[in-house]
């Protein structure tokens, strides 16, 4: 092949790549450096993100911007998002991990449903304050997301799931009421806590009230009949 044609053919697959084209081919036989490049880009990739999610938000952050904050050229956002609605999912997936885990290391076996509400109530303000803003920004409402296509599963949503297995548990174990319908009962409890905590902020309530009185409203309402 002529030198010309070689150097047209490597620029328009360079050009590929960059518009995310080309997905992690090998630049010759036996060149492994992409394969291994992708772990370290895409995480580089999902903390950028992260950053600029919770510093501007969902509307004002653009898969360009994303993949400038993490030093990365813009079509290597296209090699792991399709969009950037799938990025932000993906924020909201490894946000909702990150805090199952921290109310998880709360959770002791033998405890009662009081404690067991005060110990997640706990982990989750412990989680938000450790980690700020990204539950707020995880917490984007879902028509401004939809709006990009397609529905997905909210943080919110995701929580009173949580939430309704947590009933469940304690109805198993004799510790709640057998008759609520723990999925309506496990959303009404994550739309208890937001609106609390949103009023607790604007008011300057301390944490340890709201704490102290959603466990006890909450405990003595799934009490046993």
């Amino acid at each position: 092949m002529p030198r010309e044609a070689v150097d047209r053919n490597v620029r328009d697959r360079e050009a590929a790549f960059m518009r995310g084209d080309v997905v992690l081919e090998r630049v010759k036989e036996g060149d492994e450096r992409p394969a291994r490049r992708k772990p370290e880009s895409l995480a580089k990739i999902k903390n950028a993100a992260r950053r600029l999610f919770v510093e501007r938000g969902y509307d004002a952050t653009r898969p360009q911007d994303i993949a400038r904050e993490a030093g990365l050229g813009h079509g290597t956002f296209y090699l792991h998002f399709p969009d950037k609605r799938a990025c932000f999912l993906a924020f909201v997936d490894d946000a909702r991990e990150e805090l199952d885990v921290h109310v998880r290391a709360r959770q002791t076996p033998g405890m009662s449903l009081e404690e067991r509400i005060g110990a997640t109530l706990n982990a989750i303000y412990d989680y938000a304050d450790s980690h700020p803003g990204v539950l707020k920004a995880a917490m984007t409402d879902e028509s401004v997301i939809d709006a990009d296509g397609g529905d997905g599963p909210s943080l919110l949503m995701s929580w009173g799931t949580e939430w309704a297995q947590m009933v469940r548990d304690a109805v198993s174990e004799g510790l709640a009421c057998s008759s609520f319908n723990a999925d309506i009962i496990g959303q009404a409890i994550v739309g208890a806590l937001h609106q609390t905590g949103r009023e607790a902020h604007r008011s300057a309530r301390c944490r340890k009230m709201l704490v102290d009185n959603l466990t006890r409203f909450l405990a003595r309402g799934l009490k046993p009949d």
